[in-house]
């Protein structure tokens, strides 16, 4: 902490003098754009013929962005905005004195590729959220939703609009027409809107802006230019309805003697999903029985650690608009709201008697959800979702043929709601979250949470124009629930109150309820011509409890963090831009100890060629972790060093790649990891496009947790079994697409995962905080130690008597996630997904190398097919 006071005490003063020696640099005046309204109405064909542009001026003088900020881009960039009752329209003309080499790279819907331009609109005119409207010279479509001042880009944005791109003899040329539907404004007699626009030359990497934003000013959309000339516009309320058909067939090996597993099932499911405009600003997302069959599965992962893995939410209807409801409130990835507590699979198995079979649902049925989020023009963000999960049962046939319900998950609510204001010119901001998730557990289901609340406040001010800034959140969180699901509780992972040597955190299991708080401060600076800097603390209670429609790994934390950056802007012959950095930080928990000190120095070089270079190192050491031995005392863990090379490409090349290594070590070779990965990207025509990655990690650790067991006969002591792990883990990852059009496309995924774990020098722990290797365990010799019919018996005092035994801790996970999509968008916004998807998890033979296990995997393993066809119809106004 001492560290930390020192730091902000230093940058309190410091930045004093570097405005000082900038403050002769002025800022960039704002360009203004009037545009008019027309009687007549272009057609949007690319060509930019119509008479209808006529009545407005082209504006040009488009400077550049990168790599070379503030002068001419390689090629100028002209555009015209004009607007009816229901439309804003632009066309722009990308001049290119190479038009043959101009990129045409198709893709599906907002795939980002080759030559394009983005329009950014700020129609709140708050200077912080912006909607971006982006067209390919090949005519793709593209649009985000950018928020927090352009930090947060969010592509899930999917409004109905119109484009279409040609190329010609002097460049390219783009027409877009965008309903005022699918914006937000007030009610202004005149409208001022922020505007820019954005030109990407792919095969320069080289971006231009309209409005010129230098690289050492901080913020984005608050630096925008802005439109004028819109006058009397009626906000137009959006009401959008899309009903979906979804047939799908099932195939899997059958289970000889399961009526449930015959082989084969067919469902027919419908729903509906709509969204009205309550007003120009605040919309009402509804779902009726959501679908979320052609959302791709999750990649493959193993957690030696014990924590649970994040996943990214994919589901459309609560990836859209996430920013709004988004509190991430310290670092990684805790967040009072994780959608995919959602609708996720029941917290129970059924309790089944010998020959009996069972029927259990894999998720539970979401039976509605609605959605009402949006952003006012005096700027209030509000977000609010309810949603409601069906009870499941699992259908449980008898031996006598007749059939049972067992209820698997109780039926539960979840509520969340968000809401922040600007103010301060929108230099600052508060804001709050609440969520409540309550359960119907009719006196059953004692081991889940009848109910848990969450609340939360946040907060940001930036000054001397936005260069400095200060933000923070202060969390809470109240679980209720029986004295034996608070119990349970109590000794997951992410608390640990059973640690024996723990004077702060024990458990009570009397205790029906938990409170606990976190948060985050912090100070910095985002702007100026080289130094950038943040320091802060963060904290996790003990009590802290998210899990039930939030996302926590762990709990018991008080950490402070240190970052200093410099930067090279100004590119030379030989590099665009670097940016050095040095990180340092101190992990302490809620007991006063200190856990951890780490330190890291890296480095980011993008060189003249567009390749990119990064590599960095760092240490951890005073390290002690309170989780290791999972309820058991604090462990000492070796110093640990780190590394890491990567290096990419020019992405502009038809063939691109990534090379990476990182590297992991520790005194007495204690742990140790190699990781290389390999990312290929190649693109033999503008129609089609193929990616290729390998990762592979080779892991050993003298000390990998194995389980917790209790002696018989003399020694009655807690063992702590501990083993020497050799662990390999392939990912590969294939995805092919081609696209006939911007609107019809066929894209293909697949990745084989398989992780290898084999334990030798098992042992146990002596001593957790010896401070060296062999004071902390004790390997069992050859007299000790026995394998029988796959168990370990252990013999700790060599009397011929058993004292206890744990089941051998080996294994080979494999795992194949496929699918092939074809998606023809055949008018905007109504599509139709044909969809073939295999999947495949089981136990590899460990005997069999890593690419033998994948070759199995992909090849021989029995699998799960699925194939899907979705109708949706998108009714608009």
């Amino acid at each position: 902490m001492k560290f930390l006071l020192t730091f902000l005490l230093l940058f309190s003063f410091l930045p004093e003098n570097l405005v000082a020696q900038e403050a002769s640099e002025s800022k960039i005046p704002k360009r203004i754009y009037t545009t008019k309204k027309s009687k007549k109405v272009p057609v949007i064909d690319g060509a930019i013929l119509d008479d209808a542009w006529g009545i407005v001026e082209w504006s040009s003088d488009f400077t550049e962005k990168n790599p070379d900020e503030g002068t001419p881009p390689a090629y100028q960039t002209k555009f015209k905005v004009i607007y009816d009752t229901k439309y804003l329209y632009i066309a722009i003309r990308a001049y290119d004195d190479e038009p043959e080499l101009i990129q045409q790279r198709l893709s599906r819907r907002d795939g980002f590729q080759g030559d394009r331009v983005n329009v950014l609109i700020d129609s709140y005119h708050d200077k912080r959220t912006a909607f971006v409207f982006t067209t390919t010279a090949a005519g793709v479509k593209g649009e985000e939703l950018s928020s927090q001042n352009g930090a947060n880009w969010d592509d899930s944005y999917n409004p109905i609009w119109y484009t279409n791109a040609k190329v010609d003899a002097q460049g390219w040329t783009a027409e877009m027409k965008i309903p005022f539907s699918q914006l937000r404004f007030g009610k202004a007699a005149e409208q001022v809107w922020g505007f820019n626009i954005n030109r990407n030359i792919f095969r320069f990497q080289e971006t231009s802006l309209w409005q010129r934003i230098p690289n050492d000013q901080a913020g984005f959309i608050s630096e925008a230019g802005e439109l004028h000339g819109l006058k009397d516009l009626v906000p137009q309320k959006q009401l959008e309805i899309q009903p979906f058909t979804v047939l799908q067939q099932d195939a899997y090996p059958a289970e000889a003697g399961n009526p449930f597993k015959t082989g084969s099932d067919f469902k027919l499911n419908a729903g509906l999903d709509a969204k009205i405009g309550i007003t120009n600003d605040l919309t009402l997302d509804l779902t009726i029985n959501p679908d979320f069959g052609q959302v791709e599965a999750d990649p493959g992962a193993i957690a030696l650690d014990g924590f649970q893995i994040f996943f990214e939410e994919q589901r459309p209807f609560f990836v859209e608009n996430f920013n709004i409801f988004d509190f991430e409130f310290a670092n990684g990835s805790d967040n009072l709201f994780y959608s995919r507590r959602i609708g996720k699979n029941p917290h129970r198995d059924p309790t089944l008697n010998p020959g009996e079979f069972a029927k259990v649902p894999q998720n539970s049925t979401i039976l509605g959800a609605a959605k009402f989020s949006g952003k006012t023009r005096d700027g209030w963000s509000i977000g609010v979702i309810e949603s409601v999960t069906a009870n499941e049962y699992a259908t449980i046939r008898q031996t006598d043929g007749s059939e049972r319900e067992q209820i698997v998950e109780p039926m539960t609510n979840y509520f969340v709601a968000r809401a922040q204001k600007d103010f301060n010119e929108r230099n600052s901001f508060i804001g709050g979250i609440f969520t409540a998730t309550n359960r119907h557990l009719n006196g059953n289901f004692n081991e889940l949470h009848k109910a848990a609340y969450t609340a939360g406040v946040d907060f940001q001010h930036n000054w001397n124009n936005r260069e400095y800034y200060i933000e923070g959140n202060t969390i809470f969180s109240h679980v209720l629930g029986s004295a034996e699901s608070i119990t349970a509780t109590q000794q997951t992972l992410r608390h640990n109150f059973q640690r024996v040597d723990a004077s702060h955190v024990s458990v009570n299991e009397n205790r029906t309820s938990l409170t606990g708080t976190g948060g985050r401060l912090e100070f910095g600076r985002n702007g100026g011509q080289n130094f950038r800097f943040d320091g802060g603390v963060i904290w996790r209670s003990p009590e802290l409890e998210l899990n039930d429609v939030g996302f926590l790994r762990r709990t018991d934390e008080i950490i402070q963090f240190a970052n200093l950056n410099y930067l090279w802007q100004i590119p030379t012959d030989i590099y665009r831009n670097i940016n050095l950095g040095f990180e340092q930080g101190t992990d302490y928990d809620f007991g006063g100890n200190l856990n951890r000190v780490r330190f890291e120095l890296s480095g980011r070089m993008s060189w003249i060629n567009n390749w990119t270079t990064f590599i960095g190192f760092g240490l951890n050491t005073n390290f002690y972790d309170n989780f290791f031995l999972r309820g058991g005392p604090r462990w000492r863990r070796p110093d640990t060093s780190f590394s890491y090379l990567f290096f990419n490409s020019d992405s502009s090349k038809l063939f691109s790649f990534t090379l990476g290594y990182s590297n992991r070590g520790s005194s007495e070779r204690v742990v140790g990891r190699d990781r290389f990965v390999i990312r290929t990207n190649y693109q033999p025509s503008d129609a089609f496009s193929m990616s290729f990655n390998i990762e592979y990690a080779n892991l050993f650790d003298r000390t990998q947790y194995v389980t917790e067991t209790t002696g018989t006969g003399v020694n009655t002591d807690t063992r702590y079994i501990l083993g020497r792990i050799q662990n390999q883990t392939l990912t590969t990852t294939l995805r092919l697409n081609y696209s006939f059009t911007p609107d019809i496309s066929l894209q293909f995924y697949g990745q084989p995962f398989i992780s290898k774990g084999r334990f030798t020098d098992l042992n146990f722990v002596l001593n957790p905080l010896g401070n060296s290797i062999n004071d902390r365990i004790s390997v069992y010799n050859e007299q000790q130690i026995a394998l029988e019919n796959d168990r370990y018996i252990i013999d700790e005092n060599t009397d011929g008597v058993t004292d206890y035994s744990f089941a051998n801790p080996d294994f080979s996970f494999a795992q194949l996630q496929t699918n092939l999509v074809a998606r023809w968008e055949y008018i905007p916004g109504s599509e139709i997904f044909l969809v073939w998807a295999r999947g495949a998890v089981g136990d590899a033979d460990l005997s069999n190398s890593l690419v033998d296990s994948v070759s199995e995997q992909v090849f021989e393993a029995p699998a799960n097919d699925t194939f899907l066809v979705k109708f949706t119809y998108r009714f608009a106004r």
